[in-house]
């Protein structure tokens, strides 16, 4: 693929971003070119046949097949044989995804719907199933088209539950996609080489320190031929497009939390506060911070559920890091068990309790040691730890170093 690919859209509705989701009933009567989808979406097709490649691996269409478009995945119907029908609902995965982790998983067991969803994006139903899959996305539609009508009156039940129906719709849907799956088949021998893949793979580690030379291991190609693919594909470099990316998982820090931006950068893998500012200007048409104080009284931007709890717990490892922290303390704190605190805390920042604590500690070990004469031992004790030989053994798996080669050999670089 040498031509640039367009990109849709962030929200799922250009008109109102703030809907869950977005319905609409496409006609594809000719071969169509490749297209990016920041956003997930459900495809139904409805009546037709043809050819889908998605990410570049080619899968049969026809009536009563549902596909599943993961988050900065590529598709592109390349034949029609008869015209295509498709009803097509965007929605944000993310929510979706923290939903069925937290609410329709009551026995809190591992659960990875990314992994599910791209081994087997393509599933084939018929009968009864094939009725009750299209049923459930004609039933969003009627919802969705209420949002039209004039804004419903206080304590109007219609309103108040429209987007707890939606939602249940959507788990419905995702469900009866699983279910359907087939048992899951070895990944094709090569299929790590496929750069298409690069970008679900950015996606799913975007709160990682990723790297070109890493991308280099996993997909068997050079440093140069992965940034010229991300560059030709979606005309933004590297560094770019991660921004790009992690702009969704900003908004709810955004909205939930008082985090300054240069927390949040560090949280979510920015460079700096101004690499935030830079992409949201670009990409919401605001700075960050005025989308703050635009937004952050509406609530949820895409109006789920009320998740600030969450947001708080991690605000409160941020901002209480020199404590003596324990998980039970912290967790009955927020009224939950040590099992949920970690599994909220891998949810949110993808890492555990001990992780992310120790992830603080060191970077504010990190500055006391490029911005003052403090010794090694008073900068241990300064962000939590007890002794000097506890603070070595994590700046050693987070720096690669020793806080004392770290002071020799970094300097701190200014704004600007």
């Amino acid at each position: 693929m040498t031509e640039m690919v367009p990109m849709q859209s962030l929200y799922g509705s250009m008109q109102d971003e703030n809907k869950i989701c977005s319905f609409d009933i496409e006609v594809v009567s000719a071969p169509t070119t490749p297209l990016l989808h920041p956003m997930a979406r459900f495809w139904w097709v409805d009546s037709g046949a043809g050819t889908l490649a998605l990410n570049n691996r080619r899968y049969p269409l026809k009536g009563g097949t549902l596909v599943s478009v993961l988050p900065w995945q590529i598709t592109d119907i390349v034949a029609v044989e008869e015209p295509l029908r498709l009803f097509v609902l965007a929605y944000c995965f993310d929510n979706v995804n923290e939903i069925v982790k937290t609410v329709y998983n009551p026995g809190k067991g591992p659960l990875s719907l990314l992994r599910a969803m791209e081994e087997d994006p393509v599933i084939g139903l018929a009968g009864e199933a094939a009725k009750e899959a299209r049923a459930l996305f004609l039933r969003i539609r009627d919802e969705i088209g209420m949002a039209f009508a004039p804004p419903p009156r206080e304590g109007d039940a219609a309103g108040a539950l429209g987007n707890l129906y939606i939602t249940n719709k959507l788990v419905e849907i995702l469900v009866t996609f699983l279910r359907a799956r087939g048992r899951p088949e070895a990944p094709p021998e090569g299929r790590g080489t496929d750069p298409s893949g690069i970008f679900l793979y950015l996606y799913s580690h975007l709160q990682q320190k990723i790297t070109l030379a890493q991308l280099s291991r996993i997909f068997f190609m050079s440093e140069s031929a992965i940034s010229a693919y991300i560059t030709s594909t979606t005309g933004l470099s590297f560094f770019d497009l991660l921004h790009e990316m992690r702009v969704g998982r900003t908004i709810n820090y955004l909205l939930y939390t008082d985090f300054t931006l240069e927390e949040l950068a560090e949280i979510l893998g920015f460079v700096d506060s101004a690499h935030i500012s830079k992409v949201f200007l670009a990409r919401i048409g605001m700075g960050a911070n005025e989308f703050r104080s635009t937004y952050q009284k509406v609530g949820n931007l895409c109006r789920i559920r009320d998740k600030r709890a969450y947001y708080a717990l991690v605000s409160y490892l941020y901002r209480h890091y020199s404590e003596d922290l324990r998980p039970r303390e912290v967790g009955e704190r927020f009224g939950m068990s040590p099992r949920e605190l970690n599994r909220i805390l891998l949810y949110q920042v993808e890492m555990g309790f001990s992780d992310f604590l120790n992830f603080v500690r060191v970077n504010r070990a990190s500055e006391l040691l490029l911005q003052t004469d403090k010794t090694v031992l008073e900068i241990a004790l300064e962000v939590g730890y007890h002794s000097e030989k506890t603070l070595s053994r994590h700046f050693l798996r987070f720096r690669s170093t020793t806080p004392g080669k770290f002071r020799r050999t970094v300097q701190l670089q200014g704004p600007g």
